[in-house]
C-alpha cells in the first residue's frame, strides 16, 4: 500500500470513520499473527491458538488505547506496516515474558517453601526467585529501587524481553559487559526478595 494510502487509513482511524477501523484490523491481522508466532519462536515461548488469538487481541488493544496514541505517533519514515511491526513485536514479547514470569510463578509458589524460595540457584533460570513474588508490581517497584545502568538493564532485558546486543545500542554500554551486569542485578534483587520474604 502507498503512503498516501498509509495516511488516510490513519486519519480515517483518527477521525473515527464509520468502516475504517474494521479495515485497519482486515489489513494488519495477518501481519501481527506473524509477529506474534515469531516473537514466540524467538523466546522459545510455545503458545497455544487461545494465546495467540489473546496477543494479537493485545497489540489491537494497544493501538485504540488513549485514542488511538501509537497511530498519532506514525510520522511516515517508514511504511505504517514497519512502523506497526515493531511496536507489535515489543507488545508480544512483553506479553510473552509476562506469561513466562506468572508460569513460572505458579509452578515454582505451588511446590517450594518462602525459606526455599531465597536459597533457590537462579543459574538456569534467572530472576526466578522475582518470578515468584505474586505481586509483579513488586518487581517493578524492586527494579525501580536500582540506579543507573544497572536499572536499565535490567528493565530492558528482563521486563522488556531485549536482546544483549540491543540493549547494548540503547545503552551505549559493551554488549559483552550486559551479562556480568545482570549476573550482579540479579544478586541484589535476590537479597532484596529475601528481606521482602
Amino acid at each position: 500500500m502507498k503512503a498516501e494510502d498509509d495516511s488516510r487509513l490513519i486519519q480515517e482511524c483518527l477521525r473515527r470513520t464509520p468502516g475504517s477501523w474494521e479495515a485497519f484490523v482486515e489489513r494488519f491481522a495477518g501481519l501481527f499473527l506473524h509477529v506474534v508466532r515469531h516473537s514466540a519462536q524467538s523466546r522459545s515461548a510455545i503458545l497455544q491458538p487461545a494465546d495467540i488469538e489473546d496477543l494479537q487481541a493485545d497489540i489491537f488493544v494497544a493501538i485504540l488505547e488513549d485514542n488511538f496514541a501509537v497511530l498519532k505517533r506514525f510520522r511516515g519514515e517508514s511504511s505504517l506496516a514497519t512502523f506497526l511491526a515493531v511496536i507489535a513485536r515489543r507488545i508480544a514479547v512483553r506479553q510473552i515474558m509476562t506469561r513466562r514470569f506468572a508460569e513460572e510463578l505458579g509452578h515454582i509458589k505451588a511446590s517450594q517453601s518462602s525459606g526455599e524460595l531465597a536459597a533457590y540457584a537462579v543459574e538456569d533460570s534467572p530472576f526466578v526467585e522475582i518470578q515468584r513474588i505474586e505481586d509483579r508490581e513488586l518487581v517493578r517497584r524492586m527494579v525501580n529501587e536500582m540506579a543507573g545502568p544497572e536499572a536499565a538493564i535490567v528493565k530492558l532485558f528482563h521486563l522488556e524481553g531485549q536482546t544483549y546486543r540491543e540493549i547494548a545500542l540503547q545503552t551505549g554500554v559493551p554488549e559483552n559487559t550486559i551479562g556480568s551486569t545482570l549476573t550482579r542485578a540479579r544478586e541484589k534483587l535476590r537479597q532484596q526478595l529475601a528481606a521482602a520474604l
